[in-house]
Protein backbone atom coordinates (compact mmCIF):
# COMPACT_ATOMS: atom_id res chain seq x y z
CA UNK A 1 0.00 0.00 0.00
CA UNK A 2 1.41 3.47 -0.66
CA UNK A 3 1.26 6.38 1.92
CA UNK A 4 -0.10 8.99 1.07
CA UNK A 5 2.04 12.54 0.85
CA UNK A 6 0.90 14.62 3.57
CA UNK A 7 0.97 18.33 4.95
CA UNK A 8 0.86 19.02 8.34
CA UNK A 9 0.18 22.25 10.40
CA UNK A 10 -0.01 21.95 13.61
CA UNK A 11 -1.27 25.50 14.70
CA UNK A 12 -5.30 24.96 13.94
CA UNK A 13 -7.05 22.26 12.75
CA UNK A 14 -7.69 21.77 9.19
CA UNK A 15 -10.55 24.14 8.11
CA UNK A 16 -11.14 25.95 11.26
CA UNK A 17 -10.05 29.16 12.54
CA UNK A 18 -6.34 30.62 12.00
CA UNK A 19 -4.99 32.24 15.17
CA UNK A 20 -4.40 35.85 14.93
CA UNK A 21 -0.12 35.86 15.20
CA UNK A 22 -0.28 34.08 11.73
CA UNK A 23 -1.98 36.99 10.05
CA UNK A 24 -1.48 40.75 9.11
CA UNK A 25 -4.70 42.11 10.31
CA UNK A 26 -6.64 41.36 13.97
CA UNK A 27 -9.91 42.54 14.81
CA UNK A 28 -10.06 45.86 16.32
CA UNK A 29 -11.60 49.41 15.52
CA UNK A 30 -12.32 48.15 12.91
CA UNK A 31 -8.48 46.42 12.32
CA UNK A 32 -5.34 46.45 14.29
CA UNK A 33 -2.30 45.20 12.42
CA UNK A 34 -1.10 41.45 13.95
CA UNK A 35 2.04 39.75 14.17
CA UNK A 36 2.63 38.23 10.38
CA UNK A 37 4.06 35.24 11.81
CA UNK A 38 4.13 32.35 9.38
CA UNK A 39 2.94 28.77 10.51
CA UNK A 40 5.18 25.94 10.98
CA UNK A 41 4.60 23.36 8.18
CA UNK A 42 6.14 19.81 7.38
CA UNK A 43 5.34 17.56 4.76
CA UNK A 44 6.56 13.42 4.26
CA UNK A 45 5.93 10.83 2.25
CA UNK A 46 6.79 12.40 -1.00
CA UNK A 47 6.38 9.97 -4.42
CA UNK A 48 9.26 8.55 -5.98
CA UNK A 49 10.77 10.87 -9.03
CA UNK A 50 10.04 14.15 -6.54
CA UNK A 51 12.43 16.66 -7.47
CA UNK A 52 11.51 19.77 -5.74
CA UNK A 53 8.49 21.37 -4.00
CA UNK A 54 6.16 24.18 -4.53
CA UNK A 55 4.50 26.15 -1.30
CA UNK A 56 1.72 28.34 -2.66
CA UNK A 57 -0.91 29.81 0.49
CA UNK A 58 -3.98 31.17 -1.63
CA UNK A 59 -7.12 33.05 -0.76
CA UNK A 60 -10.42 32.26 -3.25
CA UNK A 61 -12.71 34.27 -1.26
CA UNK A 62 -10.79 38.04 -2.34
CA UNK A 63 -13.73 40.82 -3.77
CA UNK A 64 -13.55 40.91 -7.59
CA UNK A 65 -14.26 44.23 -7.27
CA UNK A 66 -13.24 46.69 -4.34
CA UNK A 67 -15.84 49.56 -4.55
CA UNK A 68 -17.31 47.97 -0.74
CA UNK A 69 -13.77 46.89 0.52
CA UNK A 70 -13.05 48.46 4.58
CA UNK A 71 -15.62 51.64 3.99
CA UNK A 72 -17.79 52.71 6.56
CA UNK A 73 -21.54 51.83 6.63
CA UNK A 74 -20.95 49.66 3.88
CA UNK A 75 -20.33 45.70 3.61
CA UNK A 76 -19.25 43.49 1.07
CA UNK A 77 -21.91 41.40 -0.15
CA UNK A 78 -21.80 37.80 -0.10
CA UNK A 79 -23.08 37.39 -3.66
CA UNK A 80 -20.00 39.75 -4.98
CA UNK A 81 -17.90 37.08 -7.49
CA UNK A 82 -14.83 36.47 -5.78
CA UNK A 83 -11.37 35.65 -7.31
CA UNK A 84 -8.15 34.25 -5.75
CA UNK A 85 -5.70 36.21 -3.35
CA UNK A 86 -1.65 34.47 -3.24
CA UNK A 87 -0.48 35.09 0.22
CA UNK A 88 2.71 32.97 -0.56
CA UNK A 89 4.28 31.97 -3.57
CA UNK A 90 8.11 29.67 -2.67
CA UNK A 91 9.56 27.41 -5.50
CA UNK A 92 12.36 25.61 -6.14
CA UNK A 93 12.60 23.88 -2.50
CA UNK A 94 14.87 20.94 -3.07
CA UNK A 95 13.55 17.35 -2.53
CA UNK A 96 15.63 17.48 0.66
CA UNK A 97 13.71 20.20 2.54
CA UNK A 98 10.65 18.86 4.12
CA UNK A 99 9.73 21.19 6.80
CA UNK A 100 9.34 25.57 7.18
CA UNK A 101 9.82 26.85 10.41
CA UNK A 102 7.80 28.96 12.01
CA UNK A 103 8.66 32.49 11.81
CA UNK A 104 11.18 31.63 9.02
CA UNK A 105 9.41 33.10 6.15
CA UNK A 106 8.13 35.87 7.97
CA UNK A 107 8.30 37.32 11.70
CA UNK A 108 6.37 40.99 11.56
CA UNK A 109 5.02 43.25 8.98
CA UNK A 110 7.88 44.78 6.35
CA UNK A 111 5.68 48.15 5.13
CA UNK A 112 7.26 47.94 1.34
CA UNK A 113 7.58 44.22 1.54
CA UNK A 114 10.59 41.78 1.93
CA UNK A 115 12.77 40.31 -0.79
CA UNK A 116 11.53 37.83 -3.92
CA UNK A 117 14.53 35.54 -4.97
CA UNK A 118 16.45 33.40 -2.68
CA UNK A 119 14.49 31.76 0.33
CA UNK A 120 14.35 28.65 2.48
CA UNK A 121 16.58 26.80 -0.19
CA UNK A 122 14.36 28.14 -3.04
CA UNK A 123 13.10 30.89 -4.75
CA UNK A 124 10.31 33.36 -3.26
CA UNK A 125 7.87 34.76 -5.82
CA UNK A 126 5.66 38.19 -5.10
CA UNK A 127 2.70 37.62 -2.83
CA UNK A 128 -0.78 39.62 -3.79
CA UNK A 129 -0.15 42.57 -1.54
CA UNK A 130 1.95 43.84 -4.33
CA UNK A 131 -0.65 45.01 -5.93
CA UNK A 132 -2.87 45.44 -3.06
CA UNK A 133 -0.11 48.07 -1.69
CA UNK A 134 1.31 49.71 -5.11
CA UNK A 135 0.71 53.18 -4.76
CA UNK A 136 0.38 53.24 -0.44
CA UNK A 137 3.61 55.69 0.03
CA UNK A 138 4.10 54.07 3.41
CA UNK A 139 3.59 50.16 2.49
CA UNK A 140 4.08 50.27 -1.06
CA UNK A 141 6.41 47.81 -3.30
CA UNK A 142 7.13 44.25 -3.82
CA UNK A 143 5.96 41.74 -0.79
CA UNK A 144 7.97 38.46 -1.58
CA UNK A 145 7.46 35.50 1.07
CA UNK A 146 5.18 34.81 3.19
CA UNK A 147 2.47 37.63 4.60
CA UNK A 148 -0.66 36.10 6.49
CA UNK A 149 -4.30 37.30 6.13
CA UNK A 150 -6.35 40.39 5.86
CA UNK A 151 -9.11 40.15 4.92
CA UNK A 152 -11.55 43.25 4.99
CA UNK A 153 -13.15 44.54 7.76
CA UNK A 154 -16.51 44.67 6.33
CA UNK A 155 -16.88 41.43 4.15
CA UNK A 156 -20.21 39.20 5.08
CA UNK A 157 -18.37 36.15 4.98
CA UNK A 158 -15.49 34.20 5.74
CA UNK A 159 -11.99 33.69 4.13
CA UNK A 160 -10.65 30.14 3.57
CA UNK A 161 -6.61 30.23 3.25
CA UNK A 162 -5.54 27.39 1.14
CA UNK A 163 -1.60 26.10 2.32
CA UNK A 164 -0.89 23.41 -0.22
CA UNK A 165 2.30 22.11 -0.46
CA UNK A 166 2.67 20.34 -4.53
CA UNK A 167 5.61 17.89 -5.14
CA UNK A 168 6.83 18.01 -9.06
CA UNK A 169 8.73 15.77 -11.27
CA UNK A 170 11.46 19.16 -11.93
CA UNK A 171 14.19 20.88 -9.94
CA UNK A 172 13.24 24.16 -11.04
CA UNK A 173 10.05 25.75 -12.87
CA UNK A 174 10.80 27.57 -15.85
CA UNK A 175 9.40 30.98 -14.31
CA UNK A 176 11.38 33.90 -14.75
CA UNK A 177 11.60 36.05 -11.49
CA UNK A 178 10.23 39.10 -12.87
CA UNK A 179 6.87 37.02 -13.52
CA UNK A 180 7.34 35.20 -10.18
CA UNK A 181 3.57 35.21 -9.08
CA UNK A 182 0.94 32.50 -7.42
CA UNK A 183 -1.12 32.89 -10.66
CA UNK A 184 2.08 32.06 -13.41
CA UNK A 185 3.41 29.57 -11.17
CA UNK A 186 0.20 27.18 -11.21
CA UNK A 187 0.05 27.31 -15.30
CA UNK A 188 4.06 26.02 -14.89
CA UNK A 189 2.94 23.06 -12.83
CA UNK A 190 1.11 21.73 -15.36
CA UNK A 191 2.21 18.32 -15.87
CA UNK A 192 4.87 18.34 -13.32
CA UNK A 193 2.49 17.57 -9.63
CA UNK A 194 3.38 14.12 -8.77
CA UNK A 195 1.28 14.43 -5.46
CA UNK A 196 -0.24 17.81 -3.59
CA UNK A 197 -1.90 17.97 -0.30
CA UNK A 198 -3.49 20.90 1.58
CA UNK A 199 -4.58 22.53 4.96
CA UNK A 200 -7.19 24.98 5.03
CA UNK A 201 -7.53 27.67 7.99
CA UNK A 202 -10.23 30.20 8.30
CA UNK A 203 -10.22 34.12 8.69
CA UNK A 204 -12.70 36.96 9.57
CA UNK A 205 -12.20 40.86 10.65
CA UNK A 206 -15.49 41.51 10.44
CA UNK A 207 -16.97 41.72 13.72
CA UNK A 208 -20.82 40.87 12.42
CA UNK A 209 -19.06 37.59 11.17
CA UNK A 210 -17.44 36.53 14.52
CA UNK A 211 -20.36 36.82 16.75
CA UNK A 212 -22.01 34.62 14.79
CA UNK A 213 -19.58 31.54 14.19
Amino acid sequence: MTTAFTLQIDAWNDGEEIPARYALGKPGNPMEMSDNINPAITWRNAPEGTKSYVVLVTDPDVPSVGDDVNTEGREVPADLPRVDFYHWVLIDLPASVTAIAEGAASNGITPGGKPTGESLGGVAGANDYTGWFAGDPDMGGTYGGYDGPCPPWNDSIIHHYHFEVFALDVESLAVGEDNLTGSAVREAMRGHVLACDRHVGTYSLNPAVLEVR
